[in-house]
């Protein structure tokens, strides 16, 4: 975790966090209070999205830093998502999305070429 969101981590919930995972097959790292509200939310699902629940909520595990501000993820997790060596932490606002580096890289190649056209957006 870099620096500046552990101070951040730190300062709103002591660092601890839920990582779970994301149906775009990467990680998401929720700050405690957070992911508490999404919990919430996941439980108030109808019985249609079960499998969905079931495959986010199953899969949750909650973490905290170790002495050195690190988080160290499962290995099962770091498996059912392909995180080797190379990964990217994007700051997602509330949340934050763990990927293979390739993997995001790849993907947003295909997004953005999907999408460059009909985006309504100037720098």
């Amino acid at each position: 975790m870099p620096a500046r969101h552990r101070e951040a981590l730190a300062v709103s919930c002591a660092g601890k966090v839920t990582v779970t995972r994301h149906p775009d097959g990467c990680l998401v790292l929720y700050p405690a209070p957070v992911w508490e509200e999404k919990r919430r939310a996941l439980a108030k699902l109808p019985y249609s999205a079960r499998a969905f629940v079931r495959y986010v909520l199953g899969s949750a595990v909650d973490l905290e830093p170790d002495r050195a501000g690190r988080i160290l993820i499962p290995s099962e997790l770091r498996q059912m998502c392909g995180l080797d060596r190379e990964v990217a932490l994007i700051g997602m606002g509330e949340h934050f999305e763990l990927w293979d580096r390739s993997t995001l890289e790849a993907r947003e190649r295909e997004a953005l070429a999907a999408e460059l056209d009909a985006a309504d957006f100037s720098f």
